[in-house]
């Protein structure tokens, strides 16, 4: 829609940086707050956080760049564009993990209980980045006739100008809010540690997997012709989830 936020001359703010930063920002602050009312070290959770931001930046446009490899062979600099989109959130999770883990382990935290208040933040931080996305017209959807289907007109888009689309941005972005909003409700009646993180987990993978026949963008890669890359981590993630939250479940 509006890619380009404040252009002052050679100085250009994209939208999708700002609103990215921002979903960042809002989930730091959400984890830090619970912490103090759980009387967890709120610390050592911004510490935490800080480092969950470095890694899911980084695995997340390494995988888009392992998706996309002949683009970046011929323009090596473009790697680094992060703020023109080009970010697969699941290359973040898979850095992020082992990343706060490690973490965690090494300031003696309790790793379940972390987890749980990080679920809520993670959901609505990828919510407000989806609108980023969205912004910048990046993981756009298939041409659609739809009272709500959108159409880009801005040059800078990265989206398919001038054809009405599913807004496929906005489809996971209101999903992850949702998403958000279960997990605050499900936090009152939890009943054992973990359980927000894979719950969280279960109801993205179903977001994701589903929100991905409406996508338009071959840019995402596909392992089979109808099974893009990310339906098959989202169909890893639902397994896993449901896995973890029955082992959980029974521990005493």
């Amino acid at each position: 829609m509006y890619p380009v936020l404040i252009k002052i001359g050679p100085i250009t703010i994209y939208t999708y940086g700002v609103l990215v930063a921002a979903g960042f920002l809002v989930g730091i602050l959400l984890a830090i707050r619970q912490a103090k009312k759980q009387g967890m070290p709120h610390q050592k959770i911004s510490d935490l956080a800080f480092y969950l931001l470095i890694a899911a930046l980084v695995g997340s446009r390494l995988l888009y760049v392992l998706i996309n490899p002949s683009r970046y062979l011929e323009n090596p600099v473009e790697v680094f564009k992060i703020w023109e989109g080009g970010l697969v959130f699941y290359g973040g999770l898979i850095l992020a993990i082992p990343t706060g883990i490690w973490y965690i382990k090494k300031h003696a935290l309790d790793l379940w209980s972390t987890a749980d208040i990080l679920a809520p933040s993670i959901a609505i931080g990828h919510a407000i980045g989806r609108l980023g996305c969205f912004s910048a017209g990046c993981c756009y959807g298939k041409p659609a006739e739809l009272p709500w289907a959108v159409t880009f007109n801005a040059p800078e888009s990265l989206a398919i100008v001038g054809v009405p689309l599913h807004p496929t941005q906005l489809y996971e972005s209101l999903g992850e809010f949702v998403n958000f909003l279960i997990l605050i409700a499900l936090r009152k009646k939890q009943t054992f540690k973990g359980e927000l993180f894979w719950m969280y987990g279960l109801i993205y993978s179903v977001l994701r997997f589903t929100v991905e026949f409406f996508r338009g963008d071959i840019e995402r890669g596909f392992i089979l012709q109808w099974l893009s890359v990310s339906q098959a981590l989202s169909a890893i993630l639902f397994i896993v989830s449901v896995v973890m939250l029955l082992r959980l479940r029974k521990r005493p």
